[in-house]
Parts: C-alpha cells; structure tokens; sequence
C-alpha cells in the first residue's frame, strides 16, 4: 500500500526495545521518505526518539493515558494517519486507533484484542523465534509490502542517530585526552541477567590504569545497590550514577570509546551510538544474544557456548558469571 500522509509507530515498552525498532523506522522512511513518521512511547524514552533523524515527532503516551476517552480518540485522529504499526501490542492503543478510524492497523495475529481491533495481521511468536528483536520488527513492515530482506549485520545503518544534543561541558570535562574512556554499566533494572559486581572488580582490576579511564553509570538507586562497590574503587574509577538525564547519558555516551554491560538499553544506546559496544549474556531463551544481541558497527558480545536451563528459576546465572574479566578485556583491546 501506499502512504501518504504519515504512519504511528506504537512502542510503550523499555529504551532497548525501543532502540532496537529504530532500524525500522529507518526502513520506512526509506520507502516512503515525504510521509511524517509519528513514535508513540512513555516520556522516558523521548531522548531515545529525539535523537534520532528518521522520526518527525515524539508523542507521548504518558500524556494520552491522562485524557478522558474522547480526547484519547481526537488526540489520535488529528495525527492524520494512513497506518499504525502495533510493535508492542497494548490494548488501550490499538482500541484508540480503530475509534479514531486509522485505515491500516498492523498487529502481530497472537494477541487476542488485535483480531477486534486491527486490520492487518502478521503472524508473529517473539518467544521462541530464532530471528533478532529487530528482524522480528521488519516482519511487522510485510503489510506495507516493505518485503526487502536485509541482513542483520546491516540493520544499524537504520538507526539515524544523528541529532544526539551537545555534551555539557561539566560532562566533557571528564572525559580524558589520553587515554580510552570506558563505561562500566553493571546494573539492569531487572531487565537482563547480570555479571555481576565480582566480575566488574575484577575487570576494574585488570583494566591498565595508563590506558582506560573508567566511569560508571547507573540510576540513582542502583548506585544505591552499588555504594560498596563505588566507594572500594572510587580512586581508580568516575561515579556517575543518578547524575545524568537521558539526554546527557546518550551524548555522554557517544563520546567516550566503549561501554560494557548486560542487555540493557546503554548497551544499545552504546551501539547506535557506534561505540565499541560489549554485551554480556546467557545462553537461555528468549534472552539469548540471537534475539537481543547489540547492532551496531562496533558492536559485539560474549555468551557461553554451554546449553543453559538449570538457573531458569534462579536469579543468579551461572553461565554468565562464569564469563571471565580477561574474555572482556579481550574484546577491550
């Protein structure tokens, strides 16, 4: 089909997600480069969609949840939309979309309330898929007859990060000449398996002192959860937790030269960004690196040859711990 006006990208979930749907935003403003592109995301993940070129306004479901029904509905109406693509299904969207007539209503045919509220269907399972979070996304573009395969290897030239705010000056002062600035990111919000605090140390300790230095990032409360941790090293590291808008961390982050965490969206931010980034994961469907490895030019990650199932029910996973510093360190050099 064709577009004409512009097309809402729904995506209410976490900045990794949302980062990793961003090659498909690109993928369509390819296609179709006149037509104005919509995001719908909560108001933390607006620097995420700020930052990038490929999208023409940020709408904030945050602000849409607040309004009385008829208001939801006009406030989606007056976008004008040709489509909505329903990249993370939540009912409340997709019953505004069909009130507010949208003609295309693209949703994966395995949740019940698209087959009342959309009408256009694509069958698809994330949970036990082979395919990476951001090709199972390209699915979702088959309505649109947008049917080019590309290879996950290229995807991140999609990304459009190119409207990344200038890094304040506070912040750019602590970025050293002369040696590689590294990020340590330890903490996931419960969103990955974690390496863990031990291996962190061991990486710090390991790390040559005349060629990196190390800062570390995290929320208020996790370096809360870390003060041990921050205060055993704070003479050989930078502690920037809780100090950082999403705004700051995103350019921080561009201008230092690798990150190295879990899968957690600064690991994505890292790679979008063009950093070397380092991702740690387990082994274990559906949080493999299949599915949610880093996409990006400098991007790569370690995982465990070893079939993992026995921590499925634990929250401590042995395959990941066992990842040694001197593997990260590798990737490092």
């Amino acid at each position: 089909m064709a577009l004409n006006n512009s097309i809402l990208i729904s995506r209410t979930d976490s900045l990794g997600d949302i980062i990793l749907t961003l090659p498909m935003v690109g993928i369509i403003k390819k296609q179709f480069p006149k037509i104005k592109i919509y995001f719908l995301a909560r108001n933390y993940a607006k620097a995420i969609i700020d930052a990038t070129e490929n999208v023409d306004e940020f709408v904030s479901f945050d602000d849409l949840e607040k309004l009385p029904t008829n208001k939801q509905v006009e406030a989606i109406r007056q976008l004008k939309l040709d489509a909505i693509i329903h990249v993370f299904p939540n009912k409340l969207v997709a019953g505004l979309a069909k009130k507010a007539g949208i003609q295309v209503r693209i949703g994966t045919s395995h949740r019940l309330f698209h087959w009342t509220t959309c009408n256009a269907f694509v069958k698809l399972g994330r949970k036990n898929s082979n395919l990476h979070e951001a090709q199972l996304n390209l699915e979702l573009l088959n309505p649109l007859d947008i049917n080019i395969e590309y290879q996950l290897n290229e995807l991140y030239k999609y990304y459009g990060f190119t409207k990344i705010k200038p890094l304040p000056s506070e912040l750019e002062k602590l970025l050293s000449k002369d040696k590689k600035n590294i990020i340590l990111h330890p903490k996931s919000k419960g969103s990955a398996r974690e390496w863990g605090l031990e291996n962190f140390q061991q990486l710090v300790n390991i790390l040559p002192k005349n060629k990196y230095q190390i800062f570390v990032t995290g929320t208020q409360n996790e370096g809360s959860l870390m003060q041990s941790f921050l205060e055993e090293n704070k003479k050989q590291i930078i502690d920037l937790t809780g100090r950082m808008s999403l705004d700051e961390l995103v350019s921080f982050i561009s201008n230092t030269d690798a990150l190295v965490a879990a899968s957690t969206g600064p690991l994505h931010i890292a790679a979008a960004t063009g950093i070397k980034a380092i991702g740690i994961y387990a082994p274990m469907r559906p949080i493999h690196p299949g599915r949610w490895m880093p996409l990006g030019k400098n991007a790569t990650h370690i995982v465990k040859d070893d079939y993992c199932d026995d921590c499925r029910k634990s929250e401590v996973c042995k395959c990941i711990i066992d990842i040694t510093a001197q593997q990260v360190l590798a990737k490092l050099q």
